[in-house]
């Protein structure tokens, strides 16, 4: 392949396909490290820069969701490995399918975005899985066959990303509103 046809792939083109992609159920913190790192190992470096790991809860923590979302060409593209819509999906798509109208939920239900840069969150991002283990010991889904993410200096530290604390520096952290501003407006 020519160099300058190296240069020209683009994130959407090596990630067509969601069957070539690591997946576990239940857990979508890992699955969209797993695409991140695939970017990083398979695509140009300036590729990379253009993803976004996104960690969707709220401020009452009751359900956490992560995509991953790449800006090109204008416009922005979702991979959420566990929507039934198209892989990926535009960001329109996504958020009329998926995120909906806010106005229709309590306050305290209302998600927030940690929009985390796909390379700031491959060097920083620790699981050890302890979340997915009850209290009698047994896991609440089968663990991936790999081993625990870790990161230097830190073996978990999951929950300074499903946060919305912005005390915690991994991203930035913003409502739903702004989100939609940063990513349709590319």
């Amino acid at each position: 392949m020519a160099e300058n046809n190296v240069d020209s792939i683009c994130v959407s083109d090596v990630l067509s396909d969601v069957s070539q992609c690591v997946y576990t159920a239940c857990y979508c913190e890992e699955n969209v490290w797993k695409l991140a790192d695939f970017v990083r190992e398979n695509c140009p470096a300036k590729e990379l820069s253009k993803c976004f790991c996104v960690f969707i809860s709220n401020d009452s923590r009751k359900d956490y969701h992560v995509i991953l979302v790449y800006q090109h060409g204008g416009r922005s593209l979702v991979f959420d490995l566990d929507t039934e819509l198209s892989f990926p999906c535009t960001v329109k798509e996504y958020a009329t399918a998926c995120l909906g109208d806010e106005r229709t939920l309590k306050e305290e239900y209302r998600r927030m975005f940690r929009v985390v840069p796909a390379s700031e969150f491959l060097s920083t991002f620790a699981s050890d899985r302890s979340h997915m283990v009850n209290e009698k010991g047994e896991w609440m889904a089968p663990p991936p066959q790999y081993p625990p993410i870790c990161c230097e200096g830190s073996t978990n530290n999951i929950e300074e990303f499903i946060s919305m604390s912005p005390d915690f520096k991994h991203g930035r952290v913003m409502d739903l509103a702004t989100f939609l501003k940063m990513f349709l407006q590319v």
